[in-house]
Order: structure tokens, then C-alpha cells, then sequence
């Protein structure tokens, strides 16, 4: 209300001293607080604005119907712009956005102002008696341009301003550059609109261009008002390029004055100075929330990223350690069922039985295995030639016990050429043929099961056939399914968790190929494996695998092993099935220790464990690759119940020569002693790195 009295007593004061209303902002006040305030409020707003304006209309000196009619004409088109913006801009209000405040210009304060000149001057030509003459048309332009420009420099400002915490953070400017960017435009402004020689007036855009590109639309409605005060003053006062402007002569034009005909092109300057800027303001407004919400997502979207990506982290930390930890025990069990298993004297009863605590082991194992591989998801495939019938060989081994076991034959079909290779990743190929050939073995009672494999187009074709009992077709839509059993009842008839199957379809889907399924019931099954995989090189001499026997002596001396490990029954273990081979053994329990010992005896083998105290197996193997002489070549195998790939390649990374993770087995150990004796383990990565050196 006190702005409303202000602006009654500035344009009546404008029009007793210069005769004009340059700018009328009473109705633009008004609106803004209608548009601000609840339904009860406003009234009594509406009413004391409505005294108020009887009261200027009464010192101006208006009488008998004009007195009336200009307050109404005010309260009805402030009353009728509210009403409109209520239902075209929403309940918000939200002029930082661009298209809200063109709304607001289209479908608000025009109407208003349309109607409310049509409405007023229809009465006061009909109470008069007046036609439509040029002199009423130019009236009619004259009040259309003020109100107009009331509305739109008023009514937008106040609400920006009463929105002003919602442009926090929204301006570029820090205040040195804001206050600068004022001074300009007030320097600038003064400069050209109290002058009298230049038409100029153009100059005052690119201030006002820098003040809404740089600072919030509060701000900027703040200097909209500030470049009204001052060009509004100056106009009024006779100065400034607007009164430079020519006048055409007019017929019906000559009472008016030459300061009214030119303050009708002071009003459509302002409102192409406020069509200008307020548009732009609002939208490097919203380029800036736009920016801040993206800055944001971003921000949020990158925690979300590190918070995966740590939570990935801790998995496999929690996979290595639970693999570490299963694997420690079930080397314990495994390595002294081989013990009891290979003793002298044991009657044929106690053999059988060592050996079943064997296989249980090694089932379990399987089981564990299993598990962790389904947890730990898809690795990156690590390519390389190989002769697939090996890698079936190796798959199918820990089978046969259990297949001679039931009396079945566990055949390996190979159709492949002879010497042939072909790049493919090792683990993702044992890992999907393993649970096919295990299930296999487990669901056939009588027969046979095989193994073939062939060329398929450009690829290879694996085939895992049975004649076991066969599936049921009711089961096959969910048989890759994990956790899916063919028959889930206590009363099944075999074991298992139902991974199997949708670990072995999942690495070959990961190894680019299609895995199908041809069963009868009765008959057997055919798992059919079509792999992509590429044919290199084919190996003309073929490197044979050392022969599983007794280590030979050299010039009648034992071979020398070193065990390095920190759990007493891991070193029991070793060293109960190295002595069976006639090895001599030394036994230690951490990394410092080995260093000791390779410094005052000289080793064949060295079996080093990775997780030790005091010094751990990797910083072991470091520090003898780095010794001089003879103990940098030595021959170094990791036997570590760490049996992921990474920790596969953090051991030859360190400078081991091999990995051969526990449980361990008589066969594998013996294996790996005969090739450190034979010389035929791979070489060491680091020295490798010193010779490119």
C-alpha cells in the first residue's frame, strides 16, 4: 500500500509539473501484491489501494463520473491481470522462467490492458459524446503504452524480488563485478539521456545486456527500475535523445504537445528495454539452474559410481578372503586323505575310506568354487592359443575318480585337428565345461559319458553327452536358471545347489557363444557348447606335460624344497608328500625367514604361501628375484589358498614362476617338482622386465 501511495503521488506530481505520465505503476504494484497475498488480504488490500486513489483523483482535480471511473478502471485491470496470471502462470508464480513471463506478457497483462482501455474509453467517449477521432487514438496509444509498461516493469520485478532466495548461487558476479556493472550502466545511462545533441540512445542496451547476463533477474529488474528513474527524469526535464527525434506533422495532432507525442516513443523504448532484457535474464537464469541441477546429477551420479566401485572392491575382498579361508581347511582334509590314502600296509577298507574323504573334499571344494564364481559375476576374458582337448583333459580329471567310482566310461572325443590351437580364455572354458561334465557323471547310472569336440563353421562345436536318466521337458525352460534343480523335493535322489548349469551358460555367453540342450527322458542328455573361437597357429612339435614319476636325483643329491608357509598343518601337509618323493625339506613360516633361508642353502624349489606374517610371499619373492647369483633364478611357485585370477597375476606379477592353489594334491605336486627340476616352469616375469631393461 505505501508503494501504491507512492506511485499515485509521483504521477500526480508528473502530471502537475510537466503535464505527462511517463511511467504509471500504480496498477503494476497492485497486481503484484494481489498475485502475493491470500484471498482476504488482498481484498483489504484491493479496498485501502481503492481510498487511496479516490483520494489522488480528488487533489488532481477529477469530478462527477471521472472521479469514480479512473479508480475503477485501476482496480479493474490490476484485479483482472492477477485473475488471468492465476490461471495461465500456475499457483507458482515462477517468472525465472522464460516462458512463464511470456505468459505472463501474452495472456495477462495485454488482456488486462486490452480490455480495460476498450471498457474505459467506450464510457467516457459515450458520456462525452466523442467519435473515434486521431486525437482519441492517440490518447488511446498513449494510456495502452503506459499501462502496458507499468504492468511489465512492476509487476515481474516485485515478484522476482519476493522470490529473491530462490536465485541464490544463480548469479556469476561476486559483488565487486556486480557493483561495477551498476556504475556502468548509471554512468552510461546519465550520459546519454542528459545530453542534447546525440541520438544515443541505443548505448544503454549493452550495460543493461552485461547486468542480465551476469546477474540474477532480481538484480536486473532492480536496474530495469533504476534506468526508468533516471531516462523517465530526463525525459520529462526536456533532455535526452528522445526529444532529438523529428515529429511528422499529423491532422488532428496540433493540440497535442510535441512532450506527449515524443514520451510515446520514451514508452516503447522501455518496452523494448524491458521485452529485452527481463527475457534474457530469465533465461541465463535457468541456464544456470539448468547447469547447477546438471552439476549435481553429476556429482551425485559419480558418488553412486565410487560407491559401486568400492562396494565392488569390498566384494572381492570378501570373496579372496572367504576363498583363502575355505581353501586353508579343505587343504588340511584333502592332503591327508592323499597321505593316509598312499600309506604302506593299509588294509583296503582304510584306502577306500581315505579316499572317499578325499572326494567328499573335493566336492566340496567344487560346492565353494562354485559359489564364489557365481558371486563374483563377469571377469574380462583373457585370451590365448590353446589345444582345447588339454583343456578338457584337465576339466574332465577330478571327474574320473567318481566316474570309475559308479563304473562309467568318461570318454574325451577329440575331432579337432591334430596339433591344432585356437584363442580362447582357459578358466571361462573349464569353469563352463566342469559343472556339465560333473552333472553328467552324477545323473548316469550305467554307460558312458563323452566329451567330443569338432570344428562347427568358424568356430568349435563341445558336446557333453550322457545316457543317464535324462530331463524332463517341463524342466528345460528354467534348467540355466540359477539355483533351479530338476527335482527340488527332500526326496531327490542327488545333491546340489542348482549353479551348475547357470554358471556354465553364463561364461558361454560370456566367450560370445550359445549353449543348447537335447535330452530324452530315459536316454540321456547332450549339452552342445557353439563357440566362436578363432584357429591360430597350429604347434608342430608338441610340448608334452612332465611325466607323473618320482623326481630324479642330480649326481645322487635329493632335490632341496623350501616350504613357506604359516599354518603348521599346510607344511605337514607338503612335506609329508614331498618326503614320499624323496625331497628334502625345509620348513619356514614367514617371508623374512625364506630370505635366510635362501641366502645360506641353495634350493631346487622354493613352495611359497602368499598371506604370512611379518613379511608376505609376494615381498618375499621380490626381494630373492632381486638377490645375486644363482637365488634371482630360482624357482618360485606359489602354493596359496589365494585362488582368484587377480591373485594369479599378483603372484607372477611378484616374480613366482607359477600358481598352484590349494588344496593340493600328490599328482599336482609331484607335477610341479618334476618341471622345476626339469627347468621347464615359466619364466619369471621380472626377469623378463630386466632383460628389456
Amino acid at each position: 500500500m505505501l508503494l501504491f501511495a507512492a506511485s499515485q503521488l509521483t504521477g500526480h506530481w508528473s502530471a502537475v509539473t510537466f503535464d505527462a505520465i511517463a511511467i504509471w505503476l500504480s496498477n503494476g504494484i497492485l497486481a503484484a501484491a494481489l498475485l502475493q497475498l491470500h484471498r482476504r488480504p488482498a481484498l483489504a488490500v484491493l479496498t485501502a489501494c481503492f481510498a487511496i486513489n479516490l483520494f489522488s483523483n480528488v487533489i488532481r482535480g477529477d469530478a462527477g463520473m471521472l472521479l469514480w471511473l479512473n479508480a475503477l478502471m485501476n482496480m479493474g485491470e490490476a484485479f483482472l491481470c492477477a485473475f488471468l496470471a492465476r490461471r495461465v502462470c500456475g499457483a507458482a508464480l515462477d517468472m525465472r522462467r522464460p516462458k512463464r513471463l511470456l505468459t505472463f506478457v501474452a495472456f495477462s497483462a495485454v488482456p488486462a490492458v486490452v480490455v480495460t482501455t476498450a471498457v474505459g474509453f467506450s464510457l467516457v467517449m459515450g458520456m462525452r459524446g466523442m467519435g473515434l477521432s486521431t486525437a482519441a487514438v492517440f490518447k488511446i496509444y498513449t494510456f495502452v503504452s503506459v499501462e502496458l509498461l507499468g504492468l511489465l516493469l512492476v509487476t515481474p520485478v516485485l515478484l522476482l524480488v519476493a522470490r529473491a532466495h530462490r536465485f541464490e548461487g544463480m548469479t556469476r558476479a561476486r559483488a565487486p563485478e556486480a557493483i561495477g556493472l551498476f556504475l556502468l550502466m548509471l554512468v552510461v545511462t546519465t550520459a546519454v539521456f542528459w545530453q542534447d545533441n546525440l541520438s544515443i540512445a541505443y548505448l544503454t542496451f549493452p550495460p543493461m545486456l552485461l547486468i542480465s547476463l551476469r546477474l540474477s533477474p532480481t538484480k536486473t529488474a532492480v536496474a530495469l527500475i533504476l534506468l526508468a528513474g533516471i531516462t523517465g527524469a530526463a525525459t520529462l526535464t526536456g533532455h535526452g535523445p528522445v526529444h532529438l527525434t523529428r515529429l511528422t506533422e499529423v491532422a488532428g495532432l496540433e493540440g497535442v504537445s510535441p512532450m506527449l507525442r515524443r514520451l510515446g516513443i520514451y514508452n516503447l523504448y522501455l518496452l523494448a528495454m524491458v521485452a529485452t532484457i527481463l527475457p534474457i535474464s530469465t533465461l541465463m537464469t535457468e541456464r544456470r539452474r539448468l547447469e547447477a541441477r546438471l552439476r549435481a546429477r553429476t556429482l551425485a551420479a559419480q558418488e553412486a559410481r565410487w560407491a559401486a566401485e568400492d562396494a565392488a572392491a569390498a566384494r572381492s575382498r570378501f570373496l579372496a578372503m572367504r576363498s583363502h579361508e575355505l581353501r586353508t581347511p579343505l587343504n588340511g582334509v584333502a592332503g591327508f586323505a592323499d597321505v593316509l590314502a598312499s600309506r604302506p600296509g593299509l588294509d583296503a577298507v582304510a584306502v577306500r575310506q581315505a579316499r572317499q574323504i578325499r572326494q567328499s573334499s573335493d566336492g566340496l571344494l567344487m560346492l565353494v568354487e562354485d559359489i564364489l564364481d557365481f558371486a563374483r559375476g563377469d571377469d574380462t576374458l583373457t585370451t590365448e592359443p590353446l589345444d582345447l582337448a588339454a583343456v578338457a583333459r584337465e576339466t574332465v580329471a577330478p571327474g574320473l575318480a567318481a566316474a570309475e567310482a559308479r563304473g562309467l566310461s568318461l570318454i574325451i572325443d577329440d575331432r579337432l585337428p591334430s596339433h591344432a590351437r585356437f584363442t580362447a580364455d582357459r578358466r571361462a572354458l573349464r569353469q563352463a565345461l566342469h559343472p556339465l561334465v560333473a552333472n553328467a557323471v552324477k545323473f548316469t547310472e550305467r554307460g558312458e559319458v563323452v566329451v567330443r569336440l569338432d570344428r562347427a563353421g568358424d568356430g568349435v562345436c563341445i558336446r557333453v553327452s550322457d545316457t543317464g536318466c535324462g530331463i524332463e521337458p517341463s524342466t528345460l525352460p528354467d534348467l540355466f536358471e540359477a539355483f533351479a534343480q530338476g527335482d527340488a523335493s527332500i526326496r531327490r535322489n542327488h545333491s546340489g545347489m542348482g549353479l551348475g548349469l547357470a554358471l556354465a551358460a553364463r561364461h558361454v555367453r560370456r566367450m560370445g557363444g550359445r549353449i543348447d540342450v537335447d535330452s530324452r527322458v530315459g536316454e540321456g542328455s547332450t549339452f552342445i557348447l557353439n563357440l566362436p573361437f578363432e584357429r591360430t597357429a597350429d604347434v608342430v612339435d608338441e610340448i608334452r606335460p612332465a611325466e607323473a614319476s618320482a623326481p630324479a636325483e642330480d649326481c645322487g643329491r635329493a632335490p632341496s624344497v623350501l616350504v613357506v608357509d604359516d599354518h603348521p598343518v599346510n607344511r605337514e601337509v607338503a612335506r609329508i608328500m614331498l618326503e614320499a618323493f624323496g625331497c628334502e625339506v625345509v620348513e619356514v613360516y614367514d617371508g623374512q625367514q625364506a630370505l635366510d633361508a635362501v641366502a645360506e642353502q641353495v634350493f631346487d624349489l622354493v613352495l611359497m604361501d602368499v598371506r604370512m606374517p611379518n613379511m608376505d610371499g609376494l615381498e618375499a619373492t621380490r626381494r630373492i628375484r632381486a638377490m645375486p647369483g644363482a637365488a634371482g633364478g630360482l624357482s618360485i611357485v606359489a602354493m596359496t589358498a589365494d585362488a582368484m585370477p587377480e591373485d594369479v597375476n599378483l603372484c607372477l606379477d611378484a616374480g613366482m614362476n607359477a600358481h598352484m592353489a590349494k588344496p593340493i594334491n600328490q599328482a599336482g605336486l609331484l607335477s610341479m617338482v618334476n618341471l622345476a627340476l626339469s627347468g621347464d616352469l615359466p619364466a619369471a616375469r621380472v626377469a623378463f622386465e630386466a632383460e628389456a631393461a
